[in-house]
């Protein structure tokens, strides 16, 4: 919890500022939005932590979410097939990624950085192809499947504001998560692979199954969360869709505690990263900010959290080790 106090700071602050500044910031439609998207890019942002934490970083997130959400409509109408043969399929592609990218990093020792640049170009140029470059949609059929990211359960007395069905797999995968780290044998591993793999491997821990897996979670989570992404905005262009996601589920899981060294990682950190992201970014519209702001804010407000974070770092450590040394 102490890991997330940073972020959930600069969340309280944003949030302030966007209710006294922004107009219709808290009406009930906006913030029933703000939580659609925050919750699609938390599922997102726990993928790649799960890969942050072992010292790795995945490009490709916003590829695979392309690709996995341009697959399934393309399968449902151009191919004809049926929900349950699609929905098992895409998250098969998703995992089969992950794994490739596991055992390239563990097996050839390639440069996560690498594998995942190029898998972010592969996925996409796959995803083009594979529809001729066309865009892909429901059209207006499918609505009992689609009710799996369109859905929204009311809440009396609060007008207007319905929390919407994706909350529900962020929470249970957020939930599902931390305790896999903090209660687990693999979770601790796992931090223990991130914080020193020579050191972990000498002392019997799978550190390149550990690797391995953390890709597949982090390209299944993508796939996953690719087809809520389509499932909500009903269509989409495989030649932007998913562009940049990858950088904003980088940034949540950094901005919510996790260490681009490995072996440190905070759920709840990483949920309000992403919830803070997707708040500034409705600020910056609602301030009437011009849109092209955009990136150029949230790449200042990550640099000065990863810079805060880090100095933070430092003064606890020096403050321990002048303890120690009273000791």
């Amino acid at each position: 919890m102490k890991k997330a106090l940073g972020i959930i700071g600069i969340f309280t602050a944003i949030f302030i500022v966007a209710s006294v500044f922004g107009e219709n910031f808290l009406t009930g439609i906006n913030l029933m939005q703000l939580t659609q998207r925050a919750s699609l890019y938390s599922i997102l942002a726990l993928g790649a932590s799960l890969v942050i934490v072992t010292g790795g970083i995945d490009l490709s997130i916003g590829s695979v979410v392309c690709l996995s959400g341009i697959m399934t409509p393309w399968l449902l109408v151009e191919k004809e097939w049926t929900p349950m043969q699609v929905i098992p399929t895409v998250l098969a592609v998703s995992a089969f990624i992950g794994l490739c990218h596991g055992l390239l990093i563990t097996k050839l020792r390639l440069q996560p950085f690498l594998v995942t640049l190029c898998g972010l170009l592969l996925y996409r140029g796959l995803a083009r192809w594979l529809t001729g470059d066309q865009s892909q949609g429901f059209q207006g059929e499918f609505e009992g499947v689609r009710s799996i990211a369109l859905a929204k359960f009311a809440i009396p007395g609060i007008e207007n504001y319905r929390i919407p069905s994706t909350v529900i797999p962020a929470i249970v995968l957020a939930v599902a998560i931390g305790l896999f780290l903090s209660r687990t044998v693999w979770g601790r591993w796992l931090l223990a692979t991130g914080r020193n793999e020579s050191a972990a491997r000498y002392s019997g821990v799978p550190t390149a199954r550990l690797v391995t897996l953390s890709y597949v979670a982090c390209s299944l989570l993508a796939g996953f969360g690719g087809m809520l992404f389509i499932f909500d905005i009903g269509s989409a262009q495989p030649s932007d869709f998913g562009n940049f996601y990858e950088l904003y589920a980088i940034a949540a899981a950094v901005l919510g505690g996790c260490s681009l060294r490995g072996g440190e990682a905070s759920v709840i950190g990483v949920l309000f990263g992403a919830a803070t992201l997707q708040v500034l970014r409705n600020t910056i519209t609602l301030v009437g900010l011009s849109s092209q702001l955009e990136f150029a804010v949230i790449g200042t407000v990550l640099l000065v959290g990863v810079a805060a974070d880090e100095l933070i770092r430092r003064f606890s450590a020096r403050r321990l080790e002048r303890l120690g040394a009273r000791t």
